[in-house]
């Protein structure tokens, strides 16, 4: 089903209401090659095209906007945003590998360090970056980054006074790099675990390989380790995927995940455990196979990147379609058309992330012209921005 949205610039938004081929919220604790997995691998088995299912949208009172309060400026090919006890936030840039600190209520941004060993192809480099939940005592983030031979997960200790990040230990290393397709976002779910959304390496048939990184949904323990509940004896949690750079959860656990699409439809996908979602023979609503998304975009509206969860609703950084998009969801459907904020007022926005007090910060991304989709910077770009975040009323 294709719902019209409040917006011209949407295409398509699918809902899993109570249809029995919707996808089950994932558990939180204890062009292209035609390319099918192996029998031992993740099933492909023909799913109902999405186009076709029965679904009930169940409209609520939707979270509104205020409006964006400029935090910080100068910055120069941001990819990741992670934020600490103390309210402050670390983030990370793609092309020089440096990682910044940006004082909770704003100001300039401070440099803590070079991450050591970052190769910054087209899309590559220094991506995402988390904070471990003990960062107070531990002083440790992850981060996804990209190499010569491979990509690896990493855990960064930060020098107590901020001046200083060295590499403590390697988690995941053998993850596909390329040119582009990178994926690389990272998120500490509420199982304690670390989600790691990797891209195929520009090789789509990667996305269905069982024994292959890329194209997935990782999921290992801080300590490197594979989850006794992960779907095999593998950090492979979900596959079918072309490039993810977004996750995030709702209330309930139920998790989600933004992705690239090719031509045709990007995706947002709820994720579950040993789960396909098709790619690279479905794109979207375009096939049959693998889990259908819950909503779907054009790539030039979206080209989906960060992705966060608050008051109801998925919030969507888009780089080609250069605005926020906000989803309405509960349960693991979108009970809501998606709305379009800021279109074209501040370029690409490469990551959303829920701050301690509730708010949204926004990256932009116009300073990174390497990447596809560029946009002329704006002046003091590349830039964060606050923004409220108003329940819904009735």
């Amino acid at each position: 089903m294709r719902a019209r949205a409040a917006t011209a610039a949407l295409l398509a938004v699918l809902t899993a209401g109570a249809c029995s081929a919707a996808p089950a919220p994932a558990s939180p604790g204890p062009s292209q090659a035609d390319a099918r997995a192996p029998a031992t691998g993740p099933s492909r088995a023909s799913t109902p095209s999405a186009s076709r299912l029965e679904v009930t949208v169940s409209p609520g009172p939707v979270a509104t906007l205020g409006e964006p309060v400029e935090l910080t400026t100068g910055l120069q090919a941001p990819w990741g945003l992670t934020f600490l006890p103390d309210g402050s936030a670390l983030v990370s840039e793609r092309i020089s590998g440096r990682i910044l600190r940006i004082p909770a209520g704003g100001g300039a941004a401070r440099e803590v360090g070079v991450v050591p060993d970052v190769h910054a192809g087209s899309e590559g480099g220094l991506l995402g970056i988390v904070a471990s939940p003990r960062f107070a005592t531990d002083r440790t983030v992850y981060a996804s980054v990209s190499g010569r031979d491979a990509n690896r997960i990493v855990a960064l200790t930060i020098a107590p006074g901020y001046d200083g990040v060295s590499v403590e230990r390697v988690l995941l290393d053998g993850i596909q790099t390329a040119d582009r397709h990178h994926g690389g976002r990272l998120v500490i779910g509420p199982d304690g675990h670390l989600w790691i959304g990797t891209g195929d390496a520009f090789e789509p048939e990667n996305a269905a390989t069982p024994d292959s990184l890329n194209g997935k949904i990782l999921r290992i323990a801080l300590d490197g380790s594979v989850p006794e509940d992960n779907p095999g004896d593998s950090p492979i949690y979900s596959s079918g995927h072309r490039n993810v750079q977004g996750i995030a959860f709702g209330p309930d656990g139920t998790a989600y995940a933004s992705e690239l699409g090719h031509r045709t439809w990007d995706e947002v996908n709820v994720l579950r455990a040993g789960a396909d979602y098709g790619w690279p023979e479905t794109e979207g609503t375009n096939g049959s196979t693998g889990v259908p998304p819950i909503a779907t975009l054009h790539p030039d509206d979206a080209s989906p990147s960060g992705l966060a969860y608050a008051a109801g609703s998925l919030w969507i950084g888009a780089l080609g379609g250069q605005r926020l998009w906000q989803l309405p969801v509960a349960g693991g459907a979108a009970t809501g058309d998606p709305v379009a904020h800021f279109h074209g007022d501040y370029g690409r926005i490469r990551a959303v992330e829920v701050a301690p007090d509730g708010s949204l910060w926004l990256v932009t991304s116009n300073t990174d012209r390497a990447t596809w989709g560029g946009t002329d910077p704006r002046p003091g770009d590349d830039r964060i921005l606050r923004v409220e975040v108003r329940e819904g009323r009735r």
